[in-house]
Order: structure tokens, then sequence, then C-alpha cells
């Protein structure tokens, strides 16, 4: 019999993540067990052990921290925010590499193994959704409206494509941490010219995109089956840049295209996900993305939306809500 309702809430993320702290918080207010802990703390502060075979379970173990002890095996979801897996920077390359694999590979088995408890996301689904060309396919096939996009690494096809179009925009296919002489570097949508695209282009795959004539902006996040749709206005290509020159407002999406967006989390198996998208002056929403661990913290601040609570109660029901 599956115990799992009862059990407690795993929360992976690093040491200074306010948005945990926000619905943990939540969390401890519904009187729910909480044990927080964060994979690069192996072997300093995180202790995991599991045994299989012999029992009428699969697996049993326990997750230890300074502060905390799981019982695997009771585990009712687990909440994936902002984890980060530990380097071994005392170690050899060699040594630090195969290290880090058996963490990966070890830490990351155990906690796959786990008797269905709720991801919020699993790891394994939030890296299928990274793809941002699998989301515009996806997008395209529930009839979302999305720009004219070129992803190449073929410096005359992007000419092409730019000289095709009265304004196009370049955006990085993914986020890494990338610094430039120690400095963190952000990679920001830009406007980009034909006359910009030489052959460095052919290095790696590029993203080009139409660009949206937009009124506004709007993010919307999905927990659960709670949808939370927030306008923000700005005069910025890209909002991120400046996030005090924002302004916000909670509106309701058309109800088509909250369908669509729920259905794009579907066909994930995503619990929750955060979406970009641009409306024009005409009132046509235009998806850009979706981030599936995005954040959202600024936005309840911001717009008193109870997006923390959301997510503790979709967290409380656990393993019980896929049952």
């Amino acid at each position: 019999m599956r115990t799992t309702e009862m059990g407690p809430v795993l929360v992976a993320t690093e040491a200074d993540d306010v948005t945990a702290d926000m619905v943990i918080s939540e969390l401890n207010r519904r009187g729910v067990p909480v044990v927080r802990f964060n994979p690069a703390d192996i072997g300093d502060g995180l202790t995991v052990s599991a045994r299989y075979g012999g029992r009428p379970t699969p697996m049993v173990g326990r997750l230890l921290t300074p502060s905390r002890d799981a019982y695997l095996e009771h585990v009712r979801a687990v909440y994936w925010r902002r984890p980060t897996w530990p380097t071994f920077p005392d170690l050899s390359p060699d040594d630090a590499r195969f290290a880090a694999a058996q963490t990966r590979y070890g830490l990351g088995g155990i906690l796959h193994a786990l008797d269905r408890p709720l991801w919020v996301n699993h790891p394994l689904r939030n890296a299928e959704a990274d793809y941002k060309p699998h989301q515009l396919a996806l997008a395209h096939r529930l009839r979302l409206a999305i720009p004219q996009t070129l992803i190449t690494n073929d410096p005359n096809e992007a000419r092409a494509f730019v000289a095709a179009h009265p304004a196009v925009i370049h955006k990085s296919l993914r986020s890494t941490s990338y610094q430039r002489d120690g400095v963190p570097v952000v990679s920001w949508a830009e406007q980009v010219t034909a006359d910009e695209i030489d052959d460095r282009v052919r290095v790696v795959p590029h993203l080009f995109q139409e660009r949206v004539e937009k009124a506004h902006d709007v993010r919307v996040l999905i927990v659960g089956h709670q949808v939370f749709a927030v306008r923000i206005e700005s005069d910025l290509l890209d909002w991120r840049r400046d996030y005090s020159a924002l302004t916000y407002s909670v509106i309701s999406l058309p109800t088509p295209l909250e369908t669509a967006l729920c259905a794009f989390l579907d066909a994930f198996d995503l619990v929750s996900g955060s979406f970009d998208l641009a409306v024009d002056r005409a009132g046509t929403y235009w998806f850009l993305e979706l981030n599936p661990n995005g954040q959202w913290g600024w936005l309840e601040e911001n717009t008193g939306l109870p997006m923390a609570a959301a997510f503790a109660d979709l967290l409380t029901q656990g393993g019980s809500t896929r049952d």
C-alpha cells in the first residue's frame, strides 16, 4: 500500500532561493513536512541511502540533511526548483568528472526510482521541454500563433531570412552560465540586420525570429489546474533587461488560448510552466517560449496573485493527484 500522501515534500534547490522559500513557508503553514536539500551538498551535509530487493516494496531509503530526515518510500512530492550539482573542485579533472557522474546517476537515480510521487517538474521532463525548436513545432500543432523563425548555422540562409522580413531578432537557443573575463554575460533578444551576419554563424546553430510589433508582453504561470496571467508593460524589446521599468496588471486569457497552453504542458507531462507571450496591436497573442521551471516570485510580489499557495496546494496533494 502506498503511503506517499502523508509523507514529506522534498524541495531540491540551491541555498539562496527566495522563490522556494515562499513555497516552503506555505507548506509550513499547512503543517506539511518539508525536507530541503541541494545535490551539491553531497558528502557535506547531504547523505542518501537506498536498498533494493528482498522487500515488499521496490525500494526503501533515507535522505538526511543536518536538520531533516526523509524516508524515501513515503515521499509525497518532489519540488525540483533550482538544484545544483557538485563539481568537486578539489579533485583532479578526471576524478571530478567521475565523482560528478556517480552523484548524478546515484542520487539522481534514487530520486527517479521513487514510488510515483508528484514531481514539479520531473527533471527529465523539464529537459525535454527546454528545446525551443520542439516548443515551436508543438505550438504550431496546437494552433498557437508563432513568429516566423529560422534556426540555422548557414550565414546565407540567415541573411536571406533577415532581408525577407521588416525586422528580425536573434536570441539564444539555451541560457547558460556564461562569463567573459569573469563577468557574467546575459544573452538578450536583440534586433539584427543582414549586414551583421558573417561566417561566425557557421560555428553553431542560431535562432532568428521575425520581430512581433508588440503592444505589451504577457507572462503566464500554470500550476496544476490554476492559471495566472500577468500583463507586462514596457518599452523594451526584451523586458528582462530592466525590471524597474516594468508595470504589471492581472488579466484573464481567452479560453481557447488557456486551453492550448494547458495542452502544451500536458504534451510534455509537466504540471507547471511559465509561458512568455507577446500581444500585438491587433490583440493577437504570439507564443514566444515556455520556461518549464521559470521564475515567478517577483510576479506574486507585484500583483498579489497566490502563486506560492498554488504550488503548496499541488505539493500537499502529492502523488494522489496522479492516481
